[in-house]
């Protein structure tokens, strides 16, 4: 009789599990409708403890590569930088990391972060990940070179239509003037 067990990489299930206990706060948030309308306190409670145990990880063993802890916790340590909102220098140490870990790293993860980096500091994304809260593609450094970015990071096209419809960085939608509670708390944890 032949046993199976299963043999996991370095933090291989930790971090799969900390990403699975953010995304089902995260809908149990979404379905009562207390998600939006604020940083919730629970999830809030969730990124911030799970950056920490990020941060040991990557004490330990750098950088969660796909070669050091799989292709699935690297998308679920990928995640908990995304939502580490509250952690804006650890959000970029994060990006200079995936930059020197290149290309044991998802390319599409490398564009989301720096995309979103860029928004939380109100400037114009690179590869057109973010969106606004109408739904509208949040401002772009170059309209005409936005598809070869994408490209460059295995990310589909976007049709013209949707690239006309993004406005100027000039025009950025200013969250400021529509939420002033977000701005306070961008202010408070550093991104402006």
């Amino acid at each position: 009789m032949i046993i199976y067990t299963m043999n996991y990489l370095p933090f291989e299930k930790e971090l799969i599990d900390l990403a699975d206990k953010d995304l089902v706060v995260r809908e149990k948030l979404l379905t009562t409708g207390e998600l939006y309308g604020g940083y919730h306190p629970e999830m809030e409670k969730i990124h911030k403890a799970n950056a920490v145990r990020l941060r040991e990880i990557i004490a330990e063993i750098g950088y969660p590569t796909i070669s050091k802890v799989g292709e699935k916790a690297n998308d679920a340590a990928w995640l908990i930088i995304q939502h580490a909102i509250s952690e804006p220098e650890f959000m970029k140490a994060c990006y200079a990391m995936m930059e020197e870990n290149y290309p044991d790293i998802s390319p599409v993860h490398k564009a989301y972060l720096y995309d979103r980096i860029q928004v939380f500091q109100s400037k114009p994304q690179r590869y057109g990940t973010q969106l606004t809260a109408d739904g509208t593609i949040y401002p772009v450094e170059k309209k005409e070179n936005l598809n070869k970015m994408r490209e460059t990071v295995s990310l589909p096209a976007l049709s013209m239509t949707d690239i006309n419809k993004i406005p100027e960085p000039e025009d950025i939608p200013e969250i400021d003037s529509k939420d002033v509670e977000y701005t306070v708390w961008r202010k408070k944890v550093g991104w402006i």
